[in-house]
């Protein structure tokens, strides 16, 4: 019983980060989505049931756990939030020294997605 409150606590909790991630720049989304949906299934089979079939986030979290993928349309899209974070901290006088910072994590980002297989195609 502890251990599964232990879970849906660490979920909970993480869901949270998630939504923060989704409003906050330079805090991750989807990072915080795969652990709550990790724990929601050792604490709570209804919050994980509604991670998994969630209009928004569900495809992405079923691609990531059946094959490590990331489909086309998201990669483009987290590029371009990356890019356009750094292209507003450059236009808004950011010091150099964290721009270049902000760019290395950036990157490193960036290759980590864009490296991630496509989602396959489906066989009939």
């Amino acid at each position: 019983m502890l251990i599964r409150i232990f879970w849906l606590s660490f979920g909970l909790l993480s869901t949270g980060l998630a939504i923060a991630g989704a409003i906050l720049p330079l805090l991750p989304t989807t990072p915080f989505l795969l652990l709550a949906t990790y724990a929601f299934a050792r604490s709570s089979k209804r919050l994980h049931t509604w991670l998994i079939e969630h209009k928004v986030f569900g495809s992405l979290i079923r691609n990531w756990q059946e094959n490590g993928s990331i489909d086309r349309k998201t990669k483009i899209i987290s590029v371009s939030v990356m890019f356009g974070l750094l292209a507003i901290s450059w236009g808004l006088g950011v010091r150099p020294m964290i721009l270049i910072i902000q760019a290395i994590v950036l990157m490193g980002s960036a290759t980590f997605v864009l490296t991630r297989p496509g989602v396959p195609l489906r066989t009939i």
